[in-house]
């Protein structure tokens, strides 16, 4: 298989994004990124300022490239529609301009929350947009992250916060899988390889069969910033208060809440461990980055940028 050396990448400024034009910058590709704002220049890579629902923007992201890797989404938003229209018609938008710029590669980041639609609002929106995906007529792959982790991340950032502290708060119990977003974008470049299978939706994670049981995840994050930790599952109604008074709270201050009753439900969800026949064929991808390394690797980022 040979590398399509000219891609596309949206989302290319969130956690998974600055990680993937990283990644591709130095294995020697030519990079095309959407940015909603203005960007320093850097070799390599040609930022293109525009969003999902500018279709000039898109346009001039898709043309000359050979494959798009589409990470862009909305991940926390007050409604429904909201989540649908950063996750099923900014999909759809990215897909128009591939074909209309004769891009055939369409690597199409989505989410294991997929798996669950009827859960949550980000679900649903996540399904949707693999549907749209699998109808586009595109040489697609669809890739569902688990819970991604590693330097600069402000999700997993609450987790080892937590545990610096010596309590960490969890949802009801359950198991979960995981990924360094490096492993992650090593994956999502060698989809753009030419032969790469099409027509799948994979699964990866690192390695661990059966994923990780909270409490050992919530014990590994302890390891990985120095002290021992007690962990306390959370009940569901618990959460689902919490949920309550953080969407009251946000309502009255403007702000977006970071407990919503969509998020709760999916957190209590007792399983988002990756799939086996999901998982990617060891021909064309294996994890890199043992978890406890990476934890520690991921602290050890933390602490020398001043969050822990």
């Amino acid at each position: 298989m040979t590398m399509n050396r000219n891609i596309a990448i949206t989302g290319a400024t969130g956690f998974v994004g600055q990680h993937l034009v990283d990644q591709a910058v130095a294995g020697g590709f030519s990079v095309k990124a959407l940015t909603r704002r203005p960007q320093p220049p850097r070799a390599g890579v040609t930022w293109i300022e525009g969003a999902l629902d500018r279709p000039d923007a898109l346009d001039r992201l898709a043309e000359g490239v050979s494959a798009v890797i589409h990470v862009a989404g909305v991940i926390n938003a007050r409604t429904a529609a909201a989540f649908d229209a950063g996750n099923v018609t900014g999909t759809e938008a990215m897909i128009a301009a591939a074909r209309s710029a004769g891009v055939q590669r369409f690597v199409h980041v989505s989410s294991l929350a997929a798996r669950e639609a009827g859960l949550s609002a980000y679900g649903a929106s996540k399904a949707r947009s693999e549907v749209v995906v699998a109808a586009s007529g595109l040489d697609w792959t669809i890739v569902r992250p688990p819970a991604v982790y590693g330097p600069a991340d402000h999700e997993s950032f609450e987790l080892f916060r937590m545990a610096a502290r010596g309590i960490v708060l969890l949802p009801p119990g359950g198991r979960l899988s995981v990924i360094h977003a490096q492993d992650l974008s090593d994956l999502l470049l060698r989809l753009t390889e030419s032969g790469a299978a099409t027509g799948l939706t994979l699964e990866p994670d690192d390695g661990r069969a059966q994923g990780w049981d909270h409490r050992e995840f919530a014990d590994a994050i302890g390891q990985a910033v120095g002290r021992p930790v007690r962990s306390l599952s959370m009940p569901r109604a618990l959460l689902t208060a919490a949920a309550a008074t953080d969407t009251l709270l946000g309502r009255l201050s403007g702000r977006m809440p970071r407990l919503s009753f969509d998020r709760a439900r999916y957190f209590c969800h007792p399983d988002w461990v990756a799939t086996d026949a999901r998982r990617p064929d060891a021909g064309l991808w294996t994890p890199t980055i043992e978890t406890h390394a990476g934890l520690a690797a991921t602290a050890r980022w933390y602490r020398e940028h001043g969050w822990l």
